[in-house]
This record gives structure tokens, sequence and C-alpha cells, in this order.
């Protein structure tokens, strides 16, 4: 009988292959998150749907909608600005273009949120740090 071998290339591609299965199945939403975020999709203004951070329900628990936010007390928003916005200049906080990026951010998080509460079954909305989003664009959030 023949042993099938692998050359180290084909390890390589299968452990990558079997990484991302195992992050998506960790982080697909339930049935009850797709819906809430179909609802999001479909209700969404032109600008929430163009904004380079995909606001999103993570997960649903008890009737609270448990939603991805990249800002947090440990995550500043200029950081995040940085990330969404590279051309803006961050450290001068006055700048007229920062201001405008922080008021849409904000906006645009409660316009996601509105839509969100809207829906059946909904009571609440809770926020929570997105680190995978985060971790995707180079920021290491510290765990709680």
């Amino acid at each position: 009988m023949k042993t099938l071998k692998l050359r180290s290339w084909q390890w390589i591609v299968l452990a990558l292959v079997v990484a991302w299965a195992t992050d998506w199945f960790i982080q697909r939403p339930d049935s009850q998150a797709r819906a809430l975020n179909a609802a999001i999709a479909a209700e969404g203004s032109a600008e929430l749907k163009a904004y380079p951070y995909p606001f999103r329900v993570l997960r649903v628990e008890d009737g609270k909608a448990v939603m991805g936010t990249p800002r947090s007390r440990d995550v500043s928003v200029t950081r995040v600005i940085k990330i969404l916005y590279p051309d803006i200049n961050v450290l001068d906080t006055n700048d007229a273009a920062f201001i405008a990026a922080q008021k849409e951010l904000a906006g645009l998080q409660f316009e996601a949120r509105d839509i969100v509460m809207k829906q059946p079954g909904v009571k609440s909305v809770a926020w929570e740090i997105d680190r995978h989003w985060l971790g995707a664009h180079g920021i290491d959030v510290p765990a709680n």
C-alpha cells in the first residue's frame, strides 16, 4: 500500500486552510445576528454602507444585541481614525477633518445601533471592542 506524502508547501497550505476555517467558525454570527446584520445592510444609509468600518452584530444574548465597535477606552479614537482615514492628521485633534471624522464615526455607530434597536426581539444593544477587526489592522487590544 502506497502512503501519501505531502510536501512542505502543501502542509503550509493545509494549515492556512484549517486556520481560516477555524477562524470563520469562531467568528460566524448566529442566525439572529445574521438577520440583524441583514437589516443594517438593507436599511443603512449610503454613508453607513460605504464606511470603512463594518458596524455589525456579533451575537445576540437574551434580547441583547452585542455589536462590534473599533473604539473603546483601550483604543483611542485617534488610532481608529488613523486606520479609517490614513490621510487625516490625527496629531492635531483640532483639525477640522479630524473632528469631522470623529463625528462621522459616532453618527454612523448610532445609526447602526438605531437600526438594530428597531428590530423585533431586540431589547438593548451593548458594544464590544472588535478585537478581530483591530487585530487585522495592526492594533492589539489588551485582554480584560
